[in-house]
């Protein structure tokens, strides 16, 4: 486990803010969290030097940029030593296909999610990048019908 970083409300205010709209300008950040510009932009600074704030993106509509469907696939490994996780994650990452690549404890030592333009760019994904990856033994796929909810991040405890 992570040491947290000590955040008071102000923190919270400025990282709900930030995480709901990436985009707003430092002097409506400011305003929501009470502060003045400058103050506002040094508690931004210190959180991206501490690692509380990794990044920025832009949430891209996978639809209107011809991905229709998502994929889950569940993936079991032959060899669950420490070399062969860390080449089948290598792997992944080189896949644009593959979003998200969680490691399991239990049955299924990967959970991938996966996008594609359709079910016949799927199939040919899987049969030639995934099935075929460094030690795999098994994996079971479930495609998406529907979501529900997609919150990016993480929720803001209050103090």
């Amino acid at each position: 486990m992570t040491a947290r970083f000590p955040l008071d409300s102000i923190d919270r205010t400025i990282l709900s803010a930030l995480q709901e709209e990436g985009r707003i300008t430092n002097v409506d950040l400011a305003r929501q969290a009470g502060l003045t510009a400058p103050p506002c932009l040094r508690r931004v600074r210190a959180l991206e030097q501490a690692g509380v704030i990794e990044s920025y993106h832009a949430r891209l509509n996978a639809p209107a940029l011809g991905y229709g469907i998502m994929v889950f696939a569940l993936v079991s490994l032959k060899s669950q030593a420490e070399d062969d996780l860390r080449a089948f994650e290598e792997h992944m990452a080189k896949l644009p296909e593959v979003r998200e690549c969680h490691m399991l404890n239990g049955e299924i030592d990967f959970i991938l999610k996966i996008v594609a333009h359709d079910l016949q760019a799927f199939q040919s994904f899987l049969t030639s990048q995934l099935t075929p990856a460094p030690n795999v033994a098994s994996v079971k796929t479930s495609l998406t019908i529907r979501t529900s909810k997609d919150a990016p991040g993480v929720p803001v405890d209050p103090e």
